[in-house]
């Protein structure tokens, strides 16, 4: 018994950083722990961090203040060129993997709260959400472009960075 109690506490001990790594992104662990994302993960949060970018963007266009409406703009050109900059990695094949068609209930759900809103509910949650979903993306394409297993995908996430970084200190300026 006891033979079997150490086999498995070392067995346990050389998986959880194999563990770790695939712990979908969404979870938070990975960021958390310093963790990159693999490459399936990246691309899947990538995508439906675009789609809530693009989506609640256009929202804003329709039921923001004045003061929302150029991010709002800037928002909807950025994502939507990255969103298509990542399917053409995926289509040429270049990068292996899934691309979602639709947000996963996450985002939806997110996309959803905000729909329910207009007035200062509205831009205040708009806010907030952009805040939030650039601090998001910044982790998430900051520890890909260090330590990604796809050098076309880690070149685009190092290439993107610097835009997010943008989009955040610009997102933190709307309040």
């Amino acid at each position: 018994m006891r033979n079997f109690i150490v086999v498995s506490a070392a067995a346990l001990f050389i998986a959880i950083p194999a563990l770790a790594q695939s712990v979908p992104e969404k979870t938070g662990l990975n960021a958390a722990i310093g963790v990159s994302p693999s490459t399936q993960d990246f691309v899947i949060e990538a995508a439906n961090s675009d789609m809530l970018e693009i989506a609640s963007s256009k929202l804003a266009l329709s039921k923001g203040d004045a003061k929302l409406k150029p991010f709002a703009d800037k928002m909807i050109e950025d994502h939507t060129k990255t969103s298509s900059e990542v399917k053409a990695l995926v289509s040429s094949g270049k990068v292996k993997v899934d691309l979602p068609a639709t947000m996963d209930k996450a985002h939806q759900s997110k996309l959803d709260k905000l729909s329910g809103l207009t007035g200062p509910d509205f831009t205040k949650e708009y806010e907030s959400m952009q805040v939030s979903a650039h601090k998001d993306a910044v982790s998430l394409f900051e520890r890909y472009s260090k330590s990604g297993d796809n050098a076309d995908l880690k070149a685009f996430a190092a290439n993107t960075l610097p835009h997010l970084q943008e989009h955040l200190k610009m997102a933190q300026t709307l309040k």
